[in-house]
């Protein structure tokens, strides 16, 4: 028997893909906004795909914004363009 894949919906394309694929943003409960690299923290969360015009398509249209339910400030859209240039290993998050 195989194991169901988890899918989401990332909000610069729309695509479904499978949760591993996409980066997720979180929205803690006190309003925080933070990339969940373990897909575990708790909050309100939106995927993004692992691709630099998705993101951009995401962030012009205020996709992410909307999703999460409060403005993204630059900071967390810098961490997560350098997320996808580099990958999981270089990049460093405080928290």
């Amino acid at each position: 028997m195989t194991k169901k894949v988890p899918m989401r919906m990332c909000v610069g394309c729309r695509e479904m893909k499978p949760k591993r694929e996409l980066l997720r943003v979180v929205r803690s409960p006190e309003g925080e906004i933070a990339i969940d690299f373990t897909g575990k923290k708790s909050g309100r969360g939106a995927y993004v795909c692992r691709d630099e015009a998705c993101l951009d398509r995401a962030v012009k249209q205020r996709q992410l914004e909307r999703a999460l339910e409060n403005p993204v400030g630059e900071e967390v859209i810098a961490l997560l363009r350098r997320q996808i240039k580099y990958g999981p290993r270089l990049v460093k998050q405080d928290g």
